[in-house]
């Protein structure tokens, strides 16, 4: 593995730069600095932006927090241009992203994993488990 590139075969500059474009995204959605009303009426969460090795495309994972998640995406799209000129006077790389917004589903998955690991069937494995002594088990 090159030494300017992590373990998931993104270069770390590749990263800097999604952080770079997830923390301007954040702060303009939280100040509310669209004038959407729609869009300034919604708390928006910015989990991830993926940058493409060119820079020229970057993808950020959003979520409605209590609110529509249709309607959320509809006016991000709508308000693609000024984000976008937003996230272009905060980097200094040669060009600014396209930018793309797609729904987080890490928060789904997370909530069906932890419902698993609480099912009751997952508990009565675990506590049979428990009840064997270590180095002793079933034959």
């Amino acid at each position: 593995m090159r030494h300017n590139e992590s373990e998931q075969g993104r270069s770390v500059r590749l990263l800097k730069v999604g952080e770079q474009i997830r923390h301007t995204l954040s702060e303009v959605l939280q100040r509310r600095e669209t004038n959407d009303p729609d869009l300034d009426a919604m708390i928006i969460s910015v989990s991830e932006v993926r940058v493409s090795p060119d820079l020229r495309h970057a993808t950020a994972f959003v979520k409605s927090i209590g609110g529509d998640d249709e309607a959320m995406l509809a006016a991000l799209k709508r308000n693609v241009k000024p984000l976008r000129g937003q996230v272009g006077r905060s980097l200094t790389t040669k060009y600014t992203p396209e930018l793309k917004f797609l729904l987080d589903e890490s928060y789904e998955e997370a909530s069906r994993i932890d419902a698993l690991l609480r099912s009751p069937e997952v508990a009565r494995d675990l506590d049979d488990d428990e009840d064997e002594e270590p180095g002793h088990g079933a034959a």
